[in-house]
């Protein structure tokens, strides 16, 4: 059984760094190569963000997909190649002098629910194999086309003309600097995402968050149990004897309400396996016996 750490961190990662660089910067301090973020943030966006460390990182993907909260400002007036403020300025208008609350809320309303949302042009998005930032630096302009997000919420905070600052609820996968453009186009005078804080996702608020410069020591002692990332889902709690048989890959009799989506098997608290249920069994698709112990067990 490794004596390395595994569990989930929270970081509040500064404006600046990339996501990988506040992975990098954790893999150094705490000595262990198993370290993955759940999602990134851009550089210039600051916040929560999610690592997995040891075995735990085998649990990323079903963190990735969770709903996220964001506080944004949208400046109105300038539209960027980015869509943010790191882009070069491609258009201004004085119009937002004429725009009032209700016309900017009617705006911000309109964005809710869910909506087909073009990508930006600088973003990762894959078209016909390649990434649309490398087609749109080449001088190319990327055929982009609309994909479905939910957006939940689009609350306006704070009015100080021409920004705006807003609560975004979305789920994975909708780009923020997106919303700001398309806020400033219904408007009619353009806009791009001036900055961009996550203050959530899913169940992890960023006032939990440690900051990417703790020591080693800082960061074990408020690692989170892998059973943290999974407490979403399906839950189902075995005996010793279908632990066991789970751990080692087996299917096992198991009754599980609601059958669709993946199923958090334990033992006394300690995850065993993660699987899907079917026919009145639980199939398991991936097992940590190790991480448990449970090899080093008499039956």
């Amino acid at each position: 059984m490794s004596s390395d750490p595994a569990g989930l961190l929270l970081i509040d990662k500064p404006e600046g760094p990339t996501s990988h660089d506040v992975v990098d910067s954790v893999r150094r301090s705490v000595g262990i190569r198993r370290v993955g973020h759940t999602g990134t943030l851009d550089p210039f966006a600051s916040g929560l963000l999610l690592l997995c460390v040891g075995w735990a990182t085998r649990l990323a993907e079903y963190l990735t997909a969770l709903p996220k909260v964001y506080r944004g400002v949208i400046r109105l007036g300038v539209r960027t190649d980015t869509d943010d403020r790191t882009g070069t300025v491609i258009e201004t208008s004085d119009g937002w002098r004429q725009l009032d609350r209700a016309r900017i809320s009617l705006a911000l309303e309109a964005q809710v629910g869910e909506v087909e949302q073009v990508p930006p042009a600088f973003s990762a998005k894959k078209v016909a194999g390649q990434r649309a930032y490398s087609v749109t630096r080449s001088g190319g302009t990327p055929a982009l086309r609309p994909q479905s997000v939910a957006i939940r919420q689009l609350s306006l905070r704070d009015l100080s003309p021409p920004d705006l600052t807003v609560e975004l609820e979305c789920t994975s996968g909708t780009y923020v600097r997106a919303v700001a453009r398309d806020v400033g186009s219904a408007l009619g005078v353009g806009g791009h995402l001036k900055s961009l804080r996550r203050l959530r996702v899913g169940a992890f608020s960023v006032e939990r968050a440690l900051q990417p410069d703790s020591d080693a020591k800082e960061f074990v002692r408020n690692l989170q149990p892998p059973e943290t990332a999974v407490a979403h889902l399906r839950r189902v709690d075995l005996d010793r004897d279908a632990a066991w048989a789970c751990a080692d890959g087996r299917p096992i009799d198991c009754q599980v309400e609601d059958a669709s989506g993946p199923v958090a098997a334990h033992l006394d608290g300690r995850l065993v396996a993660i699987g899907e249920s079917r026919d009145g069994q639980l199939w398991p698709r991936k097992v940590f016996p190790a991480s448990l112990g449970l090899r080093n067990e008499t039956k």
